[in-house]
C-alpha cells in the first residue's frame, strides 16, 4: 500500500469508530476484509488511527471539523506531513485538499485543544499536577513506552540487551529497577525476539518492577484472592493468603 492508501484506510477505520465500533474492533474488521494489507501497512494504519484518538482535539482544530477526513488532515498537518503527496487522489489515496481545507487556522490557544482533554477535566488535571500538567498532557499524546523485565535468574540485563539488539530491538537500561529495560526502537519486534520467546525477558511496566524490587527479601506478603468474579461479587467474596516476597 502507498502512504496515501494507508491514510485513506485510516479515514475509513475512523469512520467505523465514529459509527460506534471500538477502535480495536474497527481495525480488526478492516484487516479481515483487506487480506492484501501487509504487516507494515496495518501498523501504519493503526498508528494513524490511534494518533488521531490521542490528539483528537488538536486534529479537529487544524482540520476544521470532526469528520474522519478532517481529523486525518488536521493530524497530518500538525505532524508536518506532506499533505499534497498523501492527498493526491492517485490510486487508492484520498482526493486532493480543497481550498477551504488548505486554510489552516493558527496554533490553538484553548487548553482543551493543547492538552487534548475534555473541558471538565482540564482544571482538575492542573489542580492535581500543577506545573507538570502540560508536560503530562503532552506525554499522553504520544505512544506509550514499552518496558521489559529481564529474568535475572537466568541472564543479565546486558546479555538480554545484546540478544534483543541482534533481533532488531534496541533497548536502554531503565533506572527504576535493576531488571528493567526501556525499548528505544523495534518495539513491534519484541514478541518475535529469541529471549522473549524463551522467557528471559517479558513485558512489564518499570514502575511495577520497582515496587517489587522494593519489597523486603524473604518477608511475608499478603495477597487477596477473589473467589468469585462478576457483578455479583461482594466484599467478602475472597480470601487473604500469605506468601513469601521474592
Amino acid at each position: 500500500m502507498t502512504p496515501g492508501a494507508r491514510v485513506a484506510a485510516a479515514i475509513e477505520v475512523l469512520g467505523d469508530i465514529a459509527e460506534g465500533q471500538a477502535a480495536e474492533q474497527a481495525l480488526t474488521r478492516w484487516g479481515r476484509k483487506r487480506r492484501f494489507a501487509g504487516s507494515k501497512d496495518r501498523a501504519a494504519i493503526r498508528d494513524h488511527v490511534f494518533d488521531v484518538l490521542r490528539c483528537r482535539a488538536t486534529a479537529a482544530h487544524y482540520g476544521q471539523g470532526d469528520s474522519p477526513r478532517a481529523l486525518m488532515i488536521g493530524l497530518l498537518h500538525a505532524q508536518g506531513a506532506p499533505l499534497d503527496t498523501l492527498f493526491d487522489g492517485a490510486g487508492h489515496a484520498p482526493p486532493p485538499l480543497t481550498m477551504q481545507e488548505r486554510e489552516f487556522p493558527t496554533e490553538p490557544t484553548h487548553k482543551r485543544v493543547i492538552f487534548n482533554l475534555p473541558d471538565w477535566l482540564v482544571d482538575r488535571f492542573e489542580a492535581a499536577l500543577g506545573t507538570q500538567a502540560l508536560e503530562t498532557a503532552l506525554a499522553l499524546q504520544e505512544r506509550a513506552a514499552v518496558f521489559l523485565r529481564v529474568n535475572l535468574a537466568v541472564t543479565t540485563r546486558a546479555e538480554a540487551q545484546q540478544a534483543l539488539q541482534a533481533d532488531g530491538v534496541t533497548t536502554a537500561p531503565n533506572p527504576r529497577a535493576a531488571s528493567a529495560l526501556t525499548v528505544i526502537e523495534g518495539a513491534r519486534k519484541v514478541r518475535q525476539a529469541r529471549v522473549f520467546l524463551s522467557g528471559e525477558v517479558e513485558l512489564q511496566d518499570a514502575s511495577s518492577q520497582a515496587v517489587t524490587a522494593g519489597l523486603p527479601a524473604g518477608g511475608g506478603c499478603w495477597t487477596f484472592v477473589p473467589q468469585r468474579r462478576g457483578q455479583d461479587a461482594g466484599p467478602g467474596d475472597g480470601q487473604v493468603t500469605q506468601g513469601l516476597c521474592p
